[in-house]
């Protein structure tokens, strides 16, 4: 077991925020010529390879049959649940820019804070209500100039919005099933079963042959989408390990801000394949004011008790 290395735990998790906000971007370059069920299936075999590799070195394989039935009708849904996040993550950005599916997908652990209130029986502090009602704003300041657009026509935009909504509902049921399943396996060992059901239940709908459509730009998003899945996974689970789970949450919620960065710099130096964030003044002060929300959700206790 990992000891508390706050200042390891620290840049874990900045990486783990790194490769989160850069991945949007990627896989929007990927998704030119690759149907999206291909490139998620794509990830999730190079991820199964690595992380399995890695356990076996270390001898610690997960035994599958000391889960019992209701431990692989979990391991069941969560993979559903990660494989249908991984797949409508990609088709949103079919018809939205990066940064708007990244600030999307942070209703994700805000959702998934209000589900294990009302499944697990944990209490909402002042701090995470606080924290909801904000993000919910900022939502609404970043959507600012389409705001008209989502809810009185049914155009492209809308439709992605729609995915990423979804996408982050489903991300809930994985990261519920996996609560569960921390009682009888480490993450990493759930991950790595995850990912081979994954694997195994897009394979019918893949079409790997594809990868002979890509260029070498996009051929080169690919394989950074699929170590992505790897690194920023992995350093989740170690930051993890080494810090607190409100402090790494904190950090991870920066991800979004990455992807705009990230965005505007590609554009700059790629400008005939990367567009810039087409925000205005109140659609940045929205991403900022979801991101501190979202952070505020995960350490505002501190706060509200150092105040006090």
């Amino acid at each position: 077991m990992s000891t508390q290395n706050p200042a390891a735990g620290m840049v874990l998790a900045l990486i783990t925020a790194l490769f989160w906000g850069a991945l949007p971007i990627a896989m929007k370059q990927a998704v030119e010529v690759m149907e999206p069920f291909t490139i998620v299936w794509y990830r999730f075999v190079t991820a199964s390879i690595g992380l399995g590799g890695w356990l076996y070195w270390r001898r610690k394989l997960p035994q599958v049959s000391s889960a019992g039935a209701a431990g692989i009708g979990l391991l069941v849904l969560a993979s559903m649940g990660l494989a249908g996040n991984f797949v409508l993550f990609n088709s949103a950005l079919q018809y939205l820019n990066p940064p708007v599916v990244q600030v999307i997908i942070q209703l994700a652990p805000v959702i998934l804070l209000l589900m294990s209130v009302w499944l697990f029986k944990e209490r909402l502090g002042v701090h995470q209500m606080i924290g909801v009602a904000s993000l919910i704003f900022g939502l609404l300041l970043f959507f600012n100039e389409r705001l008209v657009e989502l809810f009185t026509s049914f155009t492209g935009y809308t439709l992605g919005v729609l995915l990423a909504v979804v996408a982050a509902l489903v991300w809930v049921v994985y990261g519920l099933a996996q609560k569960r399943l921390l009682r009888q396996f480490s993450s990493a060992q759930i991950l790595l079963m995850i990912y081979v059901i994954c694997a195994l239940m897009l394979t019918p709908l893949a079409q790997p042959e594809q990868i002979f459509l890509m260029d070498s730009r996009q051929l080169g998003m690919l394989m950074f989408c699929c170590i992505n899945t790897l690194v920023g996974y992995g350093a989740f689970a170690e930051a993890m390990a080494r810090w607190q789970a409100s402090q790494v949450s904190a950090v991870i919620t920066l991800a979004p801000l990455f992807t705009i960065i990230f965005v505007d710099l590609a554009s700059l130096i790629w400008p005939q394949f990367f567009a810039a964030a087409a925000l205005n003044l109140l659609g940045y002060i929205g991403a900022m004011v979801v991101v501190s929300s979202a952070m505020f959700c995960a350490i505002g206790h501190k706060i509200i008790r150092q105040h006090k």
